[in-house]
């Protein structure tokens, strides 16, 4: 494999969503690529010239801790099932059929709520909990792995 090859792969995962690559080739190349969480913003200085003061209103830290926590103390109040396995979402048990569950939805602990496909098994998820769907975190179809939430649950 040469550098443009390799250039060009490097290009595409950057345009990609992946955030993981590992390949490896028949004559012992090994190509590994991650995706950095970090993201660096490069400012510049620039000089501005005002005929009048600029204000600016800045979040305090303080403030911007307390923004983060609310947040964090709703999503807490709720309960979540997860995937528990790596497969396919369907909300239903055929297309033409309604789904199983929908947002605002009173269900119980052991009812059926969606099927995850798995190898070509179709494996009916059931409620961990009795309460209201709040929300439905994936959409029909979707590739979903273990541990994913797809329910959100008051």
């Amino acid at each position: 494999m040469d550098y443009k090859e390799i250039k060009k792969l490097m290009d595409d995962m950057g345009n990609s969503k992946l955030e993981e690559l590992e390949i490896e080739f028949p004559d012992g190349v090994k190509i590994s690529m991650k995706k950095s969480e970090k993201r660096e913003v490069i400012v510049e200085p620039h000089v501005i010239e005002a005929s009048a003061p600029i204000s600016v209103p800045a979040v305090k830290p303080q403030e911007e801790k307390r923004m983060v926590a609310v947040e964090e103390k709703k999503e807490e109040n709720y309960k979540v099932i997860k995937s528990p396995m790596v497969g396919t979402f369907y909300a239903s048990s055929s297309p033409d059929k309604d789904p199983y569950v929908k947002v605002g939805d009173k269900i119980s602990k052991g009812q059926v709520v969606c099927i995850v496909e798995a190898m070509k098994l179709m494996n009916e998820i059931e409620s961990e909990f009795d309460g209201e769907v709040v929300e439905i975190c994936v959409k029909n179809e979707d590739v979903v792995e273990y541990g994913t939430p797809l329910f959100k649950i008051k």
